[in-house]
């Protein structure tokens, strides 16, 4: 007869039986019979001390864990304890839990199989998430968790989620301007079309808008801009630099971020493309139909909440004439 009090066992056979009393004690409280019974099992060899504390060890990591995975993972051992019942494994007398049993616990100990991917879905999911939008004409100032400033200018939506690993702002449409706090073990991503601006903390503008390609400005640091749809293309920009169109320049003297201040600035711009600017911020009831004259180009600094001021720029500045037309004002040539 073999002494299972002095045999050498494998470690499956410490762990199933670890597993087995570890369960026993989760299950029920501890009595006088299974605590003297839990006894003399560890006095049977000196590994099963060892082996018991690994699965305590191992419980306690579920701390980590969401409670609503914990709960479901302690469900499907339960349900997994219970087969294991109906159909033992007898093993030189001793029950031992069938081994998906004790694959089951070691999914919500070490995060193996259906608790790691409970798990790991969770870590992916963001601490902080949020959309911000202002509407036409209007301008908003933002301070996200992790100390970082946004200020959206009009017409303007963000969608900011923050993650355990990364930062991420998506900006379908308008333009922004961030104050990103540093953070390297987190870095700070824009998405705008298919750019997207990688910072770890830094002050840069974003422009997303319908006219023309996303622009981005940098006025601190650097930042590093990607097609998210190419692994081959990248432009580092440092403090004073744009890009737009895959062009890099400066930029222009009235900063990253004009807006801000309360001015549209026109740069050498198409006249179409300046009204449909203007008209980001409110109506300015003027329409330009000749090709000839939507393609003259205007320059100047405008306040967008007084479109008079830029229609008396326009008979000024360029070969045009304003033709009252009900409630709009055509923008016609002069002669």
């Amino acid at each position: 007869m073999t002494d299972h009090s002095t045999a050498t066992f494998h470690d499956s056979d410490l762990d199933t039986e670890a597993l087995d009393w570890f369960m026993r004690f989760c299950d029920a409280p501890h009595t006088a019979h299974t605590d003297a019974a839990f006894q003399r099992w560890l006095a049977g060899h000196p590994d099963r001390q060892v082996a018991y504390a690994r699965w305590q060890a191992d419980w306690r990591q579920m701390d980590a864990f969401p409670l609503a995975g914990v709960e479901q993972l302690r469900l499907q051992v339960a349900q997994d304890k219970a087969v294991a019942a109906r159909s033992r494994v007898r093993r030189g007398g001793r029950s031992a839990l069938v081994l998906r049993t004790a694959l089951a616990v070691l999914v919500l100990a070490l995060g193996g199989g259906g608790g790691y991917l409970a798990w790991n879905h969770w870590r992916q999911q963001p601490v902080f998430a949020q959309s911000y939008e202002t509407q036409r004409g209007q301008q908003l100032s933002v301070q996200l968790p992790d100390g970082s400033k946004l200020r959206l200018d009009t017409a303007t939506r963000v969608e900011v989620s923050l993650y355990r690993q990364r930062r991420e702002v998506r900006l379908p449409q308008g333009q922004a301007l961030f104050d990103v706090q540093a953070d390297s073990a987190r870095p700070f991503h824009v998405l705008a079309g298919n750019t997207r601006v990688t910072v770890v903390g830094t002050r840069f503008a974003v422009r997303h808008t319908d006219e023309g390609p996303v622009r981005v400005s940098v006025e601190e640091g650097m930042v590093s801009v990607a097609a998210q749809d190419r692994t081959d293309w990248a432009v580092f920009l440092a403090a004073g630099q744009q890009l737009a169109g895959g062009v890099v320049a400066a930029v222009a003297s009235s900063g990253i971020a004009p807006w801000r201040d309360g001015r549209i600035t026109l740069d050498n711009m198409p006249l179409s493309q300046a009204l449909a600017e203007f008209e980001r911020y409110g109506p300015t009831r003027m329409v330009v139909h000749d090709p000839a004259v939507a393609a003259l180009r205007i320059s100047g600094s405008f306040d967008p909440l007084r479109p008079g001021d830029f229609r008396q720029a326009l008979v000024n500045m360029l070969p045009v004439r304003l033709q009252e037309s009900g409630t709009q004002t055509e923008i016609v040539a002069a002669s």
